[in-house]
C-alpha cells in the first residue's frame, strides 16, 4: 500500500487540533545528566503528556479527524500500552466506542490505564505482533474503524507536534535519539527535520532481544524477527510497517541497539540524573546517548524520553539493580 507522505503542513494542522488536549512538553537539561555522561543533552520529557506518553498526541490528531460514519462504527486497535491509551483518552473526549488488544501478559497497569479510561481491552497472543492479528480480524469482521500503530498519517503528523517544539527552542540540534518500536516517533521528527532543513542527525534506538526493525533498516530485505524478547515493551516488535520503514529506510541517519541490562541501566539513571521515571522504551534514548557518549562529545544531543509508564513490580526489580525479564511472553 502506497501512503501519501506527511507534511510539515500536516504536522502544524494536527498541533491546532490537539492544542485543546496538550501542553507542550518540557525539554531540558539536567546538570547530573551531563555531568554522568559528559554531553551537552536536552531531554524531551514526552513523559509529561497526560497519559506519560508521546503517542498521545497522534491518538488525539487521528481520532478527531475521522468521519461521523467511522464514530458510528468504534474504534479497535492493538497496543501494549501507550498508543492504546492514546487512542482510548481520544475515544473518550469524542464519546466514540473504542477497544484495545493486548498481547497476555502485558504491563497490567497500563491496561488498567485504559480501562479507567473507558476501553474495553481483550488479552490474547504471545506478543504485540499477535494480538496485533486478533485486533486486524476483529476489524475485518464487524467493520469498526482499525488504527494502526504506524500505518497511520495522521499518526505521524500528530506525534510530529513534538519534534516541532523541539526545533522550535534548539534549531541547531546535531543530533536527536529516539526509541523505535513502530517508528511513529522517529518519522515525526524526520518529517519536521527534512522540512526545515535542519542538519540533526536522527538515531533510531531498539532492543538488541527484538531487532526486526534494525536489521531490516540495514539489511537489503525487510525480515520478521522470531520473537521481542525485551522487558521494553514499547520497543518490542517482530516486524516492520510500510509507512514508518519506508520514511525510516531513507532518512534515519544510524540505528543502535541495547542489551537488557543497558535499558535496565537507563531506567536507573533516568531516576538518579533526572527525577523522572521512564519506563524501557522511555529510557532507551538516554542509555544510548550513554553508551555513544564518546562519539557525540562537544555535539548538542537530545534524548526523546518517550514514556514513564513503568509498572511497579519491573520498577522494583531494575531499582534493586537486576534486569527484569522480557514484559511479554515470546
Amino acid at each position: 500500500m502506497r501512503f501519501v507522505p506527511v507534511s510539515l503542513a500536516d504536522v502544524r494542522a494536527a498541533r491546532a487540533r490537539i492544542a485543546p488536549f496538550i501542553r507542550p512538553t518540557p525539554l531540558m537539561r539536567h546538570p547530573l545528566l551531563d555531568a554522568e555522561t559528559g554531553l551537552e543533552l536536552w531531554v524531551k520529557h514526552e513523559n509529561h503528556n497526560p497519559t506519560g506518553a508521546f503517542k498521545v498526541r497522534g491518538g488525539l490528531n487521528l481520532i478527531a479527524s475521522l468521519s461521523a460514519e467511522e464514530r458510528a462504527r468504534g474504534v479497535v486497535t492493538a497496543s501494549t500500552g501507550n498508543h492504546g491509551q492514546s487512542i482510548a483518552v481520544a475515544c473518550r473526549e469524542h464519546g466514540i466506542a473504542c477497544t484495545v488488544f493486548v498481547p497476555d501478559g502485558n504491563n497490567p497497569e497500563k491496561n488498567a490505564a485504559m480501562r479507567a479510561v473507558g476501553a474495553t481491552v481483550e488479552e490474547g497472543g504471545r506478543d504485540f505482533d499477535e494480538a496485533r492479528g486478533r485486533c486486524e480480524q476483529r476489524a475485518a469482521g464487524t467493520g469498526a474503524r482499525y488504527v494502526h500503530s504506524a500505518n497511520e498519517p495522521l499518526l505521524i503528523a500528530g506525534v510530529g507536534t513534538y519534534a516541532l517544539e523541539i526545533f522550535e527552542v534548539l534549531r541547531d540540534a546535531d543530533v536527536i535519539f529516539v526509541p523505535v518500536g513502530g517508528g511513529s516517533g522517529a518519522c515525526g521528527l524526520i518529517t519536521v527535520r527534512n522540512a526545515l532543513g535542519s542538519t540533526a542527525r536522527i538515531i533510531g534506538v531498539g532492543a538488541e532481544n527484538a531487532d526486526a526493525v534494525a536489521r531490516s533498516w540495514r539489511g537489503p530485505l525487510r525480515v520478521v524477527g522470531a520473537s521481542a524478547n525485551t522487558f521494553a515493551e514499547g520497543i518490542a516488535t517482530r516486524v516492520t510497517f510500510d509507512l514508518t520503514f519506508e520514511l525510516m529506510k531513507r532518512s534515519l541517519d544510524d540505528f543502535v541497539l541495547l542489551r537488557e541490562d543497558e535499558l535496565a541501566d537507563g531506567v536507573r539513571m533516568a531516576l538518579r540524573a533526572t527525577h523522572n521515571l521512564a519506563e524501557g522504551a522511555g529510557a532507551a534514548a538516554l542509555a544510548a546517548a550513554h553508551k555513544l557518549r564518546d562519539r557525540h562529545r562537544g555535539q548538542r544531543v537530545v534524548a526523546i524520553m518517550s514514556g514513564g509508564n513503568l509498572d511497579a513490580a519491573r520498577l522494583r526489580t531494575i531499582m534493586s539493580g537486576e534486569t527484569p525479564r522480557a514484559a511479554l511472553a515470546v
